[in-house]
């Protein structure tokens, strides 16, 4: 190799109280070169990204830039070295503006007479934007009236704005559509070919293979093996990455997409928001995939089953699942209160915003929804807590320092399994999930399908929203194609079914 190293660790280390998180790694980052960082969920990628980019601290070893010693002691400071990281979730803030966004922390730049020049300071938030070709969003409007794949798009050009030599990208690319993703990876293209370096963190395997020119494989903090690009194979890198062989498929091998007469929630000639003239049924023990491009309405189409979203036009009624076998009783779905007491659980594409909280424990996540089951005459038993959240810990093998460890503090995978915890817990008869599977590796993906494929078996229902188009063809039973809002075709299990197939009816 005779590419310049840029950003050296030398035995760099992390530890979160008695957990190490990333144990004694050193790499070399060159320029002229995407390097993909590749590993399970809790290996250590984020971790390292987060100590390089100034958002954590090392505890032990150390990092070099071009040979200095480098110790970052925040983004701000990490920048002023030329290195620029976008993040896995969302680095925004809501309530502030777009320009606001971009130059937060950084506002001194435009202080004049005192006072913060919010037209300089909006002329070179407009300049930003236009490093990624968003030349019509109007840079005055509060963060939180665009959609998700937005405002990662913001954030990428409020990295790119400072010309970073080492661009850090940490699991991006599973927040945006395939025209974000196609950006991004130009992007990328560009600062290599411009002798910068790029870090590319991703559970995207075929991507990586793509995208990348070296591969670096991460397992439980240790560094396991770093392959170039002539040597990229797929099974070779997934058992580096997990230590065991993981072979072919890990979707559904069956083709039959039989599932139950009865319908447990139907939507009928609903309009609200983007969405007009939504029919359909989602029936006891299927898998109804929802596929589309990021605008097409297929994550609004989530919030409108689980009561987000009231509809302008129509009704959305759930039907009571009655083991007894009397009649279903309907009832008009209108709340999310509804929804939770019919027994629906919804996992948002926006994980962290939207399903958990935070700063609150694993525990506290997973029993918020089973309250009615761990309660006596209106009395919340610990022990009965304890008990749910450990059997659902065991149940999805949560990474973990415990059941009181926050959840924000744990990896993306490991965050989606206390998503799906907190309604499989309760026994919510019908999921309604947004992008399963963003941000979780191929060892998680594979016990995540398995376990759909169980629930759909003991007569769940599943409405699974995904832009990964082999995911649905994968594991549904039926995927609905939508398009400007509206439900375009439908298409059956079957053998033979392509994603060429759904394409033509989502672009």
């Amino acid at each position: 190799m005779d590419k310049q190293v840029f950003l050296e660790t030398r035995n760099i280390s992390k530890k979160f109280n008695d957990v190490t998180a990333v144990n004694q790694v050193s790499m070399n980052i060159r320029l002229g070169e995407i390097r993909g960082l590749i590993g399970e969920n809790g290996s250590g990628k984020s971790t390292i990204s987060a100590m390089m980019s100034g958002l954590l601290p090392a505890t032990g070893g150390d990092m070099r830039i071009a040979g200095a010693l480098y110790r970052p002691k925040s983004t701000l400071d990490a920048r002023e070295h030329k290195v620029s990281m976008i993040v896995q979730e969302t680095g925004t803030i809501p309530e502030l503006s777009i320009a606001e966004n971009m130059f937060l922390g950084e506002e001194k730049r435009f202080v004049k007479r005192g006072f913060v020049d919010h037209k300089r300071m909006n002329q070179e938030a407009k300049r930003a934007l236009e490093l990624i070709d968003l030349h019509e969003l109007d840079v005055t409007r509060p963060m939180y009236t665009l959609g998700f794949e937005q405002r990662k798009l913001i954030e990428i050009a409020r990295a790119l704005y400072y010309d970073p030599t080492l661009f850090i990208v940490d699991e991006t690319t599973t927040a945006l559509s395939h025209e974000g993703r196609v950006l991004i990876h130009q992007i990328m293209r560009r600062l290599r070919d411009q002798n910068k370096a790029v870090l590319f963190i991703s559970h995207d395997l075929p991507e990586l293979m793509e995208v990348c020119d070296v591969l670096t494989v991460m397992r439980d903090g240790n560094l396991i093996t770093t392959i170039e690009k002539q040597d990229f194979n797929e099974n070779h890198i997934k058992q580096s990455m997990v230590g065991r062989v993981i072979e072919g498929n890990y979707y559904r091998t069956d083709y039959d997409g039989s599932y139950g007469e009865q319908v447990l929630i139907s939507v009928n000639n609903v309009s609200v928001s983007v969405l007009r003239d939504i029919d359909l049924e989602l029936h006891k023990g299927e898998i109804l995939g929802i596929g589309g491009l990021s605008g097409s309405g297929m994550h609004e189409l989530g919030k409108l089953m689980y009561g987000g979203l009231k509809p302008v036009q129509g009704e959305v009624i759930v039907y009571e699942d009655r083991e007894d076998g009397a009649p279903a009783i309907p009832r008009k779905l209108n709340s999310i209160k509804t929804a939770m007491a019919s027994r629906i659980g919804y996992v948002s594409k926006d994980r962290d915003k939207e399903t958990l909280i935070m700063e609150a424990s694993i525990k506290d996540n997973l029993v918020l929804s089973a309250l009615d089951q761990l309660s006596r005459f209106g009395l919340i038993l610990p022990g009965r807590e304890k008990r749910f959240a450990a059997e659902q810990m065991e149940e999805l093998q949560i990474k973990a320092s415990g059941m009181n460890q926050k959840v924000g503090e744990l990896s993306g995978g490991n965050k989606q399994k206390v998503s799906f915890g907190k309604w499989i817990g309760n026994h919510s008869k019908i999921l309604i999930l947004d992008s399963p599977t963003r941000g979780v590796d191929v060892g998680v993906k594979t016990t995540m399908y398995q376990l759909l494929y169980s629930l759909k078996q003991e007569g769940y229902s599943i409405l699974m929203i995904s832009e990964e188009l082999p995911e649905l063809i994968g594991m549904s039973d039926r995927i609905l194609m939508m398009k400007d809002g509206r439900i375009r075709k439908e298409f059956a299990r079957s053998e033979n079914l392509s994603e060429a197939m759904l394409i033509e009816h989502m672009i």
